[in-house]
């Protein structure tokens, strides 16, 4: 018996990445790890942190897609987003709220 099978794809034509064992939402996403793994190995930056949950209330759960620690002391809490939702928003603004963090929004262009 031949079953179809349902092509799953994301909602915004994200294409997800697999390299080295690792799973990431988009391209997007995987090209800003590759950016930070040579920031690394430069001394630029210490070390960084994939999907950090943040826990808001009403059982809600945020999870940014780096922190990144640079040798300079500062710390970044970075997003990786093609399309900003009205969703996402709302939840960005309840964890500035809550935390004493700002979330950085990166996009394509914004890096290379």
């Amino acid at each position: 018996m031949i079953r179809n099978r349902k092509v799953v794809t994301h909602k915004f034509k994200a294409k997800p990445v697999v390299y080295d064992g690792q799973h990431f939402a988009s391209k997007l996403e995987w090209q800003y790890h590759t950016r930070l793994e040579l920031q690394k190995k430069a001394g630029e930056v210490l070390f960084f942190l994939r999907q950090v949950p943040f826990h808001l209330p009403g059982g809600v759960k945020y999870v940014t897609d780096f922190v990144v620690f640079y040798a300079d002391g500062n710390v970044r809490f970075i997003d990786i987003k093609g399309m900003e939702t009205a969703q996402f928003k709302a939840k960005v603004k309840m964890v500035e709220a809550l935390y004493p963090v700002t979330i950085e929004v990166v996009k394509r262009g914004d890096f290379r």
